[in-house]
């Protein structure tokens, strides 16, 4: 007994000493893995903050010529002749701002309705294929869009709608000076539109997504209580998802102030500020893509490199100031 019990306690412990080795490598493993997975994921984060820091240099040092010859007129100037090297950024700015806000004030009151009807009103069979469909117009290239408005959108805005709002407002006072004529059917109103076509997938898509975590229960609830479906989305749906909504709406803003291509098309890319909306104007962003291989010169290359700096700051302010707004949104819902 005693002799075949002694080659049992032996096994055992080797067994047991076996199992605590093999859990050691396993433990040095899965420590060696942690690691190399904690390095790999801030390696790539400090690489996206040393790729935005050289951006960022980049466009300091390529724009400071034209900042030391002009200053903080370059913001304001409405000049911009290559034969003399006088450059502002005025009309590229005031282009730049006015299409995105243009287009916003279309595209999201549209993109909530969309986003309302495909939550709440639309048959459920109807849902995926006009979602789908809305998603669509996100695929479509941007210089499409350019063409479709130069060719199609201009005549038929120069020949139906821009005539009547000269003619309708011609006895308002000041709006008549921002519907004034002629109908070039090219401009700022016509980017704009085409602007308000671009981001409205971004927005109807997102809307919708937002729209649909609000819990059931709580629309429910307020049917019961007697409340029309107008009221739900008003009281109920709108004040849930009003984060999302706010940043469905600021990625979209992100989308128009850097459009390029479409803009270039169809807003007329004229250096001046024109009082009416249906004049022709120009973008920071048009400004580069048209003159950038042609930019002869240190201070006209550093002028158009200015522009991208001043592109990258309003970005930069509408982003942070989304996320002020959103920050604010989260603490009052949670007083």
């Amino acid at each position: 007994m005693t002799e075949t019990a002694a080659p049992q306690r032996a096994k055992a412990s080797f067994d047991a000493r076996a199992l605590i080795v093999s859990r050691e490598a396993a433990l040095k493993r899965f420590e060696l893995g942690d690691r190399a997975f904690h390095t790999l994921t801030k390696s790539s984060a400090i690489a996206v903050l040393v790729l935005l820091g050289g951006v960022i240099i980049s466009l300091i040092h390529g724009s400071a010529p034209a900042l030391r010859e002009f200053g903080f007129g370059f913001l304001t100037s409405q000049s911009w002749n290559p034969v003399t090297e006088k450059f502002g950024a005025g009309p590229a700015i005031y282009g730049t701002l006015l299409t995105s806000f243009i287009a916003l004030l279309i595209a999201a009151p549209v993109g909530f309705g969309i986003a309302v009807f495909l939550t709440e009103i639309c048959p459920f069979q109807l849902r995926r294929p006009i979602g789908v469909a809305v998603e669509l117009l996100a695929g479509i290239p941007s210089i499409i869009y350019g063409i479709w408005g130069m060719f199609i959108l201009a005549p038929v805005l120069q020949a139906t709608l821009q005539p009547w709002l000269i003619a309708g407002f011609a006895d308002v006072p000041l709006l008549n000076d921002l519907f004034a004529g002629p109908p070039y059917g090219i401009g700022i109103f016509t980017a704009s539109i085409i602007l308000a076509i671009m981001i409205l997938p971004l927005i109807a898509s997102i809307s919708r997504d937002v729209f649909a975590t609000v819990p059931t229960v709580l629309k429910e609830a307020a049917f019961g209580v007697g409340c029309t479906r107008w009221e739900v989305v008003r009281r109920i749906v709108m004040p849930y998802t009003g984060a999302g909504l706010i940043g469905g709406v600021m990625l979209a803003l992100g989308r128009a102030l850097g459009e390029t291509m479409a803009v270039t098309f169809v807003i007329g890319n004229a250096h001046k500020i024109h009082p009416s909306i249906l004049g022709p104007g120009t973008t920071i962003s048009a400004t580069i893509a048209n003159e950038f291989t042609e930019a002869d010169g240190v201070l006209y290359t550093s002028s158009l490199i200015a522009l991208g700096l001043v592109l990258f700051i309003i970005t930069f302010v509408v982003l942070a100031a989304s996320r002020l707004m959103l920050a604010r949104i989260k603490r009052q819902e949670g007083r």
